[in-house]
């Protein structure tokens, strides 16, 4: 009797822990959005480099993304679809295929980072705790074509957003902290952090932060997002 009680519970801290996640994704981005954000890499002499991108957002598996600076990157545009990524290059005039590890800006983000999913499609939970005014969720990935293998996620009660996720490979190697910072509102009830800074024991002295300047609902068909349109993301901007 005792041992059925136990597993109920677990049961039910585990389900309590998935809708825990869905509502981050759901705070993070609607279902279907619009965004714009800037990726800056700095390096360990300070200088730097900007990248400002349009992206669209459907569903939990769809991101198409189009670089709009600086010039040498302007017509750029990513594509992801599950666990498939390409990159278009106008100069070649078709897509190319390329991983989540890699990364088409350079810096501490990789493709996964700049074109992420939301994590309850990546991810399932471990285990979770509580800690003063925080959650702690231990995330393992589904399957092995996932950027990082395991996650582990500080969310703040009061937001019900992430402050800090750590990345971790299949041996416990630490491979960056994503930081979440400065909570705004960017209207019609989507309220996030607009930047996330990550640094990695990988790449010391280099560190990259990602900025949104706006993120919307954005009603949007499957069409958009297939490798027919990858070259066509200019004309879906208003």
């Amino acid at each position: 009797m005792k041992k059925s009680i136990l597993l109920l519970l677990s049961a039910i801290a585990l389900f309590a822990a998935d809708n825990i996640l869905e509502q981050v994704d759901k705070k993070l981005s609607p279902s279907s959005a619009e965004s714009y954000k800037k990726l800056i890499n700095i390096e360990p002499d300070g200088s730097k480099k900007e990248f400002l991108l349009y992206q669209l957002k459907k569903d939990k598996d769809k991101i198409i993304s189009l670089f709009l600076q600086p010039d040498s990157e302007k017509g750029r545009s990513t594509l992801r679809l599950g666990d498939n990524m390409w990159l278009y290059l106008p100069d070649v005039g078709k897509p190319i295929r390329i991983t989540s590890m890699q990364s088409v800006v350079g810096g501490v983000f990789n493709n996964s980072d700049i074109m992420q999913l939301d994590f309850s499609a990546e991810y399932d939970i471990k285990t979770q705790k509580e800690e003063g005014e925080t959650i702690i969720l231990d995330l393992k990935a589904k399957s092995e074509s996932v950027a990082y293998d395991r996650l582990v996620m500080v969310i703040d009660k009061k937001t019900t957003t992430p402050t800090q996720i750590a990345c971790y490979t299949s041996t416990d190697m630490l491979i960056k902290t994503l930081y979440y910072k400065d909570i705004k509102d960017f209207g019609g009830g989507i309220v996030r952090p607009a930047v996330i800074e990550t640094d990695s024991p990988l790449y010391k002295g280099y560190k990259s932060i990602m900025v949104y300047g706006k993120l919307t609902e954005r009603k949007l068909t499957d069409e958009t997002f297939t490798i027919e349109n990858i070259g066509k993301v200019q004309e879906l901007r208003k």
